[in-house]
């Protein structure tokens, strides 16, 4: 059964391997899409399925959804560095979350000025390659709880 994956926030929906960052582009932890995100002040980040809160830091999250399967969204690249300054958490790891619901607010453009990339990958984490469809064209506009990718 195939799961679908949400646009944890708003932007435009790139190819992960466009990604400047090795990790993602090089889609070593999973597959996935990325999103850059407008710089319109602070914006808040949605939990792309349903399930548990495996994993929360102020700018990165990973939700596991009842079988098992688990999608990782990062706030920006390189942003570990940021110690979670700009970052508001609305969760705690272990919290029972449903598609949708706010983990994490922030703002994309202060992330930039910090001399930061603000985008956004959305990975189907330890996902196999050619396990993804996309919901999405590659250089459109999603909203936060657009479908992005179905994970089968």
């Amino acid at each position: 059964m195939g799961l679908t994956v949400l646009a944890p926030v708003a932007g435009v929906v790139h190819a992960m391997a466009d990604v400047p960052d090795p990790v993602f582009g090089g889609e070593i932890v999973g597959p996935g899409l990325a999103i850059d995100p407008p710089r319109e002040g602070v914006v808040n980040a949605i939990a792309p399925v349903s399930g548990t809160i495996a994993k929360l830091h102020a700018h990165a999250f990973v939700v596991v959804g009842g079988d098992g399967r688990a999608a990782l969204v990062h706030l920006g690249l390189d942003t570990v560095q940021l110690q979670g300054q700009g970052f508001e958490l609305h969760a705690a790891e272990g919290d029972v979350v449903e598609a949708g619901d706010v983990v994490v607010s922030w703002d994309p453009g202060q992330v930039e000025a910090g001399g930061r990339s603000p985008i956004c990958p959305v990975v189907a984490l330890e996902g196999v390659p050619g396990s993804l469809t996309p919901l999405v064209a590659i250089g459109a506009q999603v909203s936060p709880g657009d479908a992005l990718f179905e994970w089968s």
